[in-house]
């Protein structure tokens, strides 16, 4: 009898024992988790939405690596060019669902303006909702000269009938998002509506310049493609470095 007493009490130690290593272990790899860290991105300031996020408005923060979750931000040159979909707390890690390089909405200091069909001599057919364009004027009286150095974003662009041009089978839009650039290519050749009305985001003092120059009808507007769209993320921050 006292054997077998002795016998379960020994068992029961070991047992515990063996908890008691395993619970030991456990903590000292949970010590060892929280220890290890790792750097994001997150603002300085507060980030509105629709705001282009810049090198300056960026630092990075050390958090824990169990904090860490996919999709943060890590390298500097990856976030820069980005516009915010969502508003961006101070310090807060910025995700990649919360920022896009393919916002067609106005930034915070522009508006959408479409522009009269009068004030257009010309408009490239290859132009598509989501590129960049060059604005240039023409006039009989005044040499023709390039408007605005940065390019201007272009929000829509339709028919006659105010649908919006784009390869039906291969959207472009949808190439834009997947960085497909032959596919991009692609709708431009399929797509065969006449644009006659086309959106751009401006701000208020490049429309007033626009409506000044034009409603007079002695000067035009041609609005050119620019083959940076096919590269919009460095294009907007060679962009901002300009400025």
């Amino acid at each position: 009898m006292n054997r077998k007493r002795n016998l379960f009490i020994s068992s029961f130690a070991a047992v515990l024992a063996g908890l008691l290593v395993y619970f030991v272990y456990t903590l000292q790899l949970k010590h060892i988790e929280l220890q290890e860290t790792v750097e994001v991105l997150v603002p300085n300031r507060f980030v509105a939405s629709g705001e282009r996020l810049e090198g300056e408005m960026l630092s990075k923060k050390t958090i824990a690596q169990a904090s860490y979750e996919p999709g943060m931000f890590t390298s500097l040159s990856d976030a820069i060019g980005l516009e915010t979909s969502v508003p961006l707390g101070k310090d807060e890690p910025i995700l990649d669902w919360k920022v896009s390089p393919y916002r067609l909405l106005p930034k915070r200091d522009q508006s959408t303006f479409q522009i009269p069909r009068d004030y257009v001599l010309s408009v490239s057919n290859g132009i598509r909702a989501g590129d960049q364009v060059v604005i240039f004027i023409s006039g009989q009286e005044n040499s023709s000269a390039r408007l605005f150095e940065e390019l201007i974003r272009v929000a829509s662009v339709k028919s006659s009938g105010n649908q919006e041009i784009d390869d039906v089978r291969n959207s472009n839009l949808l190439s834009l998002a997947n960085g497909d650039k032959e596919k991009m290519y692609a709708s431009r050749r399929d797509a065969n509506a006449m644009i006659d009305y086309i959106n751009l985001n401006l701000t208020e003092e490049q429309w007033l310049e626009i409506d000044n120059l034009c409603k007079n009808g002695d000067v035009k507007l041609v609005i050119a493609f620019s083959p940076a769209s096919f590269d919009p993320v460095q294009t907007d921050t060679e962009e901002e470095k300009r400025r």
